[in-house]
């Protein structure tokens, strides 16, 4: 199944950051065979430099990383494109830093490790909405 997503023929961009280079070898080629474009960053330092540069509609980000965190780029995201949605994914799932996330904005708190299916499900509810608020 492709995505045609966004209502106006536009495919959904994923940006996707992990500092564990197998997240992203993983993620990457399941959301490009469903149809997204995607792009995956190790370092938050030049992530955060891409989210200047072009809008994503879908950031899935570790939350503990060198340099800037999860939570730094959920506020960078959240400044330069407030409809952007943000998925934080962590192996230090604490409640305290899911109620942080949440209270900046974060669509949704996935813990380490997590399912494929469990990203895709996140990635699908945001595709939904999006795609109402687009009719």
């Amino acid at each position: 199944m492709t995505t045609e997503n966004t209502g106006n023929g536009r495919r959904f961009r994923i940006l996707i950051l992990d500092d564990e280079p197998i997240v992203c070898k993983r993620l990457k080629p399941a959301f490009q065979k469903l149809g997204y474009e995607v792009e995956t960053f190790t370092d938050s330092t030049s992530a955060i430099a891409r989210l200047k540069e072009a809008t994503f509609d879908i950031i899935i980000t570790d939350l503990k990383m060198e340099g800037a965190d999860g939570m730094q780029v959920l506020s960078t995201a959240k400044s330069v494109a407030p409809e952007t949605r943000v998925i934080i994914i962590t192996g230090f799932a604490t409640l305290e830093t899911a109620k942080e996330s949440y209270r900046k904005g974060a669509f949704d708190f996935v813990a380490k490790p997590f399912k494929l299916g469990d990203i895709l499900d996140c990635v699908r509810k945001i595709e939904q909405e999006q795609r109402g608020n687009a009719l």
